[in-house]
């Protein structure tokens, strides 16, 4: 067995971080001490949710980019198959923090529609701070959506098609991508209103609407911490890869003219990485040697794919029945 060093360098890990959490974290950060300063000085329960739900992004952030450090670190003797499924322990750590600002955000919400504040002070400096978050959290959410693309192997997009194209390959990003899109979303739609509730008040005393969005808010961090808590438990348990890698991963096997079927394969996604294991048929009349080459070179082209962490390839010999089917089929077994 190969050694695998004692200890890897602090910076060196640090550096394997996902930088969009980092970045999200720092952003996040400012915008709630900004909006929690606009909360102190003009009383908006609009602008208390927007600046919980900000605190619950900055802090989440920094747990999902320790946890994408971490899960970077190389495997080890006592853990082989590494260490990808850390990066999903803590975003369930940050799903626990999401819902505690969400019940906050809601309790606060319920209170002012009980008992309406009505026009609140400080109304250019909300706007600010509002309209300062749109753009943060906007641009967070468009280098997210980039990421998106890149770690899903999508075609790029550019302008408005990138949402969609976001929309339909998130599954397949980083769990620390799939965060920090799924917050943004919510951070930049949860801002929009509390602009929307902010103007309205003051303009029309219409004192209700800000319980009504605060509670909102506090909802849609609901249904956040619902979505990821979700995708990483699946992700803890063990998910199987998405149908268009195994496919990818059958293309490369088949490419091989020697490989006459893949009698079982098994691809498991752990964080952002696949492992590969796999029962191939070469073609009848060739020797121990020659298979055993074979084998290797078919290990040695699906590890030159940077999201496979490993793949494992036996070989028997053909026994002259179709196992496996292209073309998004299912494995006959």
């Amino acid at each position: 067995m190969i050694e695998q060093p004692k200890s890897e360098s602090f910076i060196s890990l640090v550096k394997k971080g996902n930088t969009s959490s980092a970045i999200a974290m720092a952003g996040n950060a400012v915008l709630a001490l900004c909006k929690g300063g606009a909360f102190i000085f003009s009383g908006s329960g609009a602008m208390f949710a927007s600046a919980m739900h900000s605190l619950a992004d900055a802090i989440n952030q920094g747990f999902v980019f320790v946890g994408s450090v971490l899960s970077e670190k190389k495997p080890t003797d006592r853990f082989p198959t590494g260490f990808g499924r850390v990066i999903n322990i803590f975003c369930m750590i940050a799903v626990i923090v999401v819902t505690i600002m969400a019940y906050e955000t809601i309790h606060e919400g319920i209170h002012l529609l009980q008992h309406p504040a009505g026009h609140s002070g400080g109304l250019w400096i909300n706007i600010s701070v509002l309209v300062l978050n749109i753009l943060i959290d906007g641009t967070i959410l468009i280098k997210a959506m980039k990421e998106i693309l890149k770690e899903s192997r999508a075609p790029e997009a550019k302008g408005f098609a990138l949402v969609p194209a976001a929309i339909k390959n998130v599954g397949r990003a980083a769990p620390p991508t799939r965060l920090v899109f799924y917050e943004d979303v919510v951070a930049v739609l949860g801002a929009l209103l509390a602009l929307i509730s902010v103007v309205v008040i003051a303009l029309t005393n219409f004192a209700l609407l800000d319980g009504i969005v605060t509670t909102l808010i506090g909802c849609l961090m609901i249904a956040v911490a619902f979505r990821v808590g979700y995708d990483n438990m699946i992700g803890l348990i063990g998910v199987a890869a998405p149908q268009d890698i195994e496919d990818k991963v059958s293309q490369t096997i088949f490419a091989d003219t020697h490989v006459a079927d893949i009698q079982m394969m098994r691809i498991l996604q752990e964080g952002r990485y696949y492992h590969v294991e796999g029962l191939i048929e070469l073609h009848k009349g060739l020797t121990l040697a020659d298979a055993d080459d074979i084998k290797f070179r078919i290990q040695d082209k699906l590890m030159q794919n940077p999201d496979i962490a490993d793949a494992v390839i036996s070989i028997i010999e053909d026994d002259g029945i179709k196992s496996w089917i292209n073309n998004d089929s299912e494995n006959v077994k």
